[in-house]
């Protein structure tokens, strides 16, 4: 008698197991990891959020409430957390500011995905309608935006003080704001707007004393004293030479051994040593110089001592040991070049200032040129703080304040700020959602841009729902400006109470962040590599 087989599955010849949920739980695995980042921080969004206490691995601790600094000091070992780490760096190269929105908007955007992953949505139909809401949204946001001109200086310093209002240094923001508009204008080549290179401000950090004490340079400041206790501290109408030759006995390239003898032979190198730095000074005088910038060297002394007694007699102060990297900086700023040997040491050479002196700041003491001839365009600023964690902090939050500045110099235009971007972006691009696949999406997308005035009304103790629901409603009723007053706790016209903020902080944070969510959606496996 024969088995039946109608029954027995028969596999196909040449057929692979294929396990569907694999991709499933990747995917997942990848947006819970994503997401866990973006909560982390969620809670250091605005004015009113948190600030985060950060021990690295060899006891130093810094706090501060910058997203980009969070996110770089943590310890973050999944490959696609880390993807929302290089986003917050993007955008901090990108635009300075939104460090924390960008990634928020990236949670809350994973948030949403997965929403439409488990309506059986496929990962690249969202990508594609996600990436099309991103470009209305950005849309939306260029026909908010209000534009600006350079000259208009109050209207930067109101863009800077929102900037550094989240920040721990809130209260000095009317001091810090106006600086670093002052110190970006300075830096900007009328004509080159999109090329202002923050590299042309040099931020000095000095312990001692309060933020209140920060002050803008309009010259160049060294963070060492001027070398000699002879030597004389302050200089009026300066010849300046910046020199990359040492004044001191000349050694060989190689490890070497001088052998001497008997004394007659040790007077001989020692008159040769003084006879060689004695011309070089004279070289020095003969030129007129009186203030001399020596580059750091790294075989020798870059002054030996016997020069620097030469020198104190001829009445030249000494600023020694000039970094390698600040050349480029002090090159620029004083519109010179470095004289490589003796040769080119001339009048003609020379850099003429009105004044250069030695000046103390707290426990330090610096030297400041000032007066520049004919300067280049950069500029200095000595911050200050009572200590270490406050400095820091007053630092980055300065970096914020000029990159803001800059943003608006390359691209003049502002909008208003405390959510109201976001709820109106929700509302357009709800009303764009009609029908098919895309309309989930745009609805998605929409949702989740509440994410920032949701959390801002948080972190400011406010009732999350009641507000977004009153903003929405206000919104919904043509008033473009209305955002949460977080100082006032209510919705209120924010563009009254000077809010703002520059239009691209928040289109580069829509568009990364929509990129990196995107990036995570297509990813369906990780493969581990053999090293």
């Amino acid at each position: 008698m024969t088995p039946k087989l109608d029954n027995v599955m028969m596999k196909p010849k040449g057929q692979a197991f294929k396990d569907k949920s694999k991709p499933a739980d990747v995917r997942l695995s990848n947006i819970q990891a994503a997401k866990a980042v973006s909560d982390a921080i969620r809670t250091s969004l605005g004015p009113r959020g948190m600030d985060k206490m950060i021990q690295a691995s060899n006891g130093e601790v810094s706090i501060t409430n910058d997203g980009a600094t969070i996110l770089k000091q943590m310890n973050v070992i999944h490959p696609a957390a880390k993807m929302l780490v290089e986003l917050s760096r993007a955008q901090d190269v990108e635009a300075g500011d939104g460090t924390t929105s960008v990634v928020v908007i990236a949670g809350a955007l994973l948030e949403a995905s997965e929403k439409l992953l488990q309506k059986g949505i496929h990962p690249t139909a969202i990508s594609d309608s996600f990436q099309r809401c991103a470009l209305k949204a950005i849309e939306i946001l260029n026909e908010m935006s209000t534009p600006i001109e350079l000259s208009d200086r109050e209207t930067l310093i109101k863009s800077a003080s929102t900037a550094l209002n989240s920040k721990v240094v809130s209260q000095q923001s009317s001091l810090l704001a106006p600086i670093a508009v002052d110190a970006v204008l300075k830096v900007t080549e009328p004509g080159k707007e999109k090329a202002v290179d923050l590299k042309n401000i040099k931020v000095i950090q000095s312990l001692g004393g309060t933020v209140e004490d920060t002050e803008l340079i309009d010259g160049l400041v060294f963070t060492s004293r001027s070398a000699g206790t002879n030597a004389p501290k302050r200089i009026e109408k300066a010849k300046i030479g910046l020199i990359q030759f040492c004044i001191s006995a000349p050694k060989t390239d190689m490890d070497h051994t001088v052998i001497v003898s008997d004394y007659a032979a040790m007077d001989r190198v020692l008159k040769e040593e003084r006879a060689y730095i004695l011309n070089i000074v004279k070289q020095i005088k003969k030129a007129g110089c009186n203030v001399l910038l020596v580059q750091k060297s790294i075989l020798r002394d870059a002054v030996s001592d016997l020069a620097q007694h030469f020198l104190d007699k001829i009445k030249c102060m000494v600023v020694k040991d000039v970094e390698r990297d600040d050349i480029e900086f002090v090159c620029k700023t004083l519109n010179c070049r470095p004289i490589a040997s003796l040769d080119h040491f001339v009048a003609e050479n020379l850099v003429n200032a009105d004044l250069v002196e030695e000046f103390s700041t707290g426990a330090n003491k610096f030297v400041k040129v000032t007066g520049i001839q004919n300067p280049g365009r950069t500029v200095s600023i000595i911050c200050r703080g009572s200590n270490k964690l406050v400095l820091e902090e007053a630092a980055r939050s300065l970096h914020d304040a000029l990159c803001v500045v800059r943003c608006l110099v390359k691209q003049k235009a502002q909008i208003v700020g405390g959510g109201a971007p976001e709820i109106e972006m929700a509302l357009q691009l709800a009303s764009y959602a009609v029908e098919g696949v895309d309309a989930y999406c745009f609805r998605a997308f929409a949702d989740a841009l509440e994410v920032i005035p949701c959390t801002l009304a948080e972190n400011a103790g406010l009732n999350p729902i009641s507000t977004v629901t009153e903003l929405r409603n206000r919104h919904a009723q043509g008033e473009k400006s209305a955002g949460i007053n977080v100082r006032k706790g209510a919705i209120t016209d924010i563009f009254a109470e000077n809010v703002v903020q520059p239009a691209l902080v928040s289109t580069s944070a829509i568009s990364l962040a929509t990129e990196t969510v995107r990036s995570i959606l297509k990813i369906d496996d990780i493969v581990n590599t053999v090293s």
